[in-house]
């Protein structure tokens, strides 16, 4: 039996009823969609189409534009800069005490570490580029020195940017590196530790001559700076003087009630409260001087020192890998000592002949800066042959006699780990 056709009506009701899911073939995949026929409606026919891209495309399109996605973090990481840098400590804290970081999981570990600076890094760049875009009306803390003279250069000179970039990442890797070398053995471990040095070198001798002979800095980029509308925020109110209410405990103490009126007066600040504001208002030297006058040029003395302070670490580096087979031979280390003991006492010298007042006349940045060099001079009773001859054994006893004491036997574990990195690491005790 034939089956009727269908009315011409039925056929308009079915065009019409819009469209309908495309059939699937036994594959899976879809049917290829010829051109519209004439009855569908132009309508009808770009709903089809639609179907069909969400079907064959079923992500969203935000998240095919890795564009945003870098917007999005960008905008969050400015937001919330203070919890982002809390993250960071934390990270970089954890990967110094996670149990066997440096013997089965050094490289992963080490990984974490340099990823968490690289990525705080990139955080500094964004925070200082949203706070430069800030109208000039919203109040700014003091920047410090260091803060001025580096931002100063960095703005000033895309090459000097650029340079410090590179060697701030080059410092935070560098032990990463000597971990995969060292996998090759130890002749290739040597060779990319002196290269590493090398590298650094060449760029601390292009900032030296940017900057026109003025001596480094660490670091060479500016420090993480503070969004000052997350400081407004945070700060509590100030009393009617501008001064903070002293803290209490009892609200009476904070206020006075005059008994005919009613009215209540606060109490009037301490006396070291008002010191310190006054002070935190005065304008220092430094505070009125431009940028690139926080340092004095080097010349003569000056100069010799700080290129033979910038070239000690490449030539500890060559000492080591000469007389790598006796870890106990003095002369590597007493070369590299000699030549950053020297540098110093030559800067000092250069210092009390050029600048007026001697070492009084100083800088704050200047001083601050000799005054990092003087600490890491310590790190040299970590290397070469004073750690082998006697600090090593120094830290083998105090261990041994940490052992078995509640939570000094977890200090003394951490210790042990470190051993492994002082013995085994070039850069593990680096300070430039």
């Amino acid at each position: 039996m034939k089956r009727p056709k269908a009315s011409t009506s039925a056929q308009g009701i079915l065009a019409d009823a819009g469209p309908r899911a495309p059939p699937v073939t036994s594959r899976g995949h879809l049917p290829r969609i010829s051109s519209p026929p004439s009855q569908l409606s132009q309508h009808a026919w770009s709903l089809k189409m639609e179907t069909v891209r969400n079907i064959q495309n079923p992500i969203p399109p935000v998240l095919l534009q890795p564009s945003k996605w870098l917007s999005i973090y960008e905008d969050f990481v400015t937001k919330n800069a203070s919890s982002v840098g809390q993250v960071e400590s934390a990270l970089r804290s954890l990967t110094y005490i996670i149990p066997g970081r440096y013997r089965e999981s050094e490289i992963p570990s080490e990984c974490v570490h340099s990823g968490v600076q690289l990525l705080s890094l990139y955080h500094d760049s964004l925070v200082s580029r949203v706070v430069d875009r800030l109208p000039s009306t919203v109040p700014r803390p003091p920047p410090t020195p260091h803060s001025r003279y580096t931002k100063y250069w960095t703005s000033r000179s895309s090459l000097y940017r650029q340079v410090a970039l590179a060697l701030q990442m080059l410092q935070y890797t560098e032990l990463l590196w000597e971990m995969a070398a060292r996998r090759r053995g130890q002749k290739t471990r040597w060779r990319v530790v002196i290269f590493i040095e090398f590298a650094k070198a060449v760029c601390r001798l292009l900032l030296l001559r940017l900057t026109n002979s003025r001596p480094l800095v660490s670091p060479p980029l500016p420090e993480r700076e503070v969004d000052p509308r997350t400081t407004e925020e945070e700060e509590p109110r100030s009393d009617w003087n501008g001064m903070d209410t002293p803290v209490s405990e009892r609200s009476s103490d904070l206020s006075w009630t005059m008994p005919r009126t009613g009215l209540s007066l606060p109490s009037l600040p301490n006396v070291n409260d008002v010191s310190n504001y006054l002070i935190s208002k005065v304008l220092t030297a430094d505070d009125i001087k431009p940028p690139k006058a926080l340092l004095h040029r080097a010349t003569g003395q000056g100069q010799l020192a700080e290129v033979l302070y910038i070239l000690r670490p490449v030539v500890y580096a060559m000492a080591m890998q000469k007389w790598r087979g006796d870890r106990r031979s003095w002369r590597p280390w007493l070369i590299g000592f000699g030549m950053e003991y020297g540098c110093r006492q030559l800067a000092k010298r250069d210092f009390r002949e050029r600048v007026a007042g001697g070492l009084r006349g100083l800088t704050g940045l200047e001083r601050e800066e000799l005054k990092k060099r003087g600490w890491s001079m310590g790190w040299w009773m970590m290397r070469g042959a004073f750690y082998e001859n006697i600090t090593k054994s120094w830290l083998h006893s105090l261990t041994g006699k940490m052992k078995g004491k509640p939570l000094l036997d977890l200090v003394g574990s951490v210790v042990e780990d470190y051993e492994y990195l002082w013995d085994n690491f070039y850069f593990s005790t680096a300070t430039l």
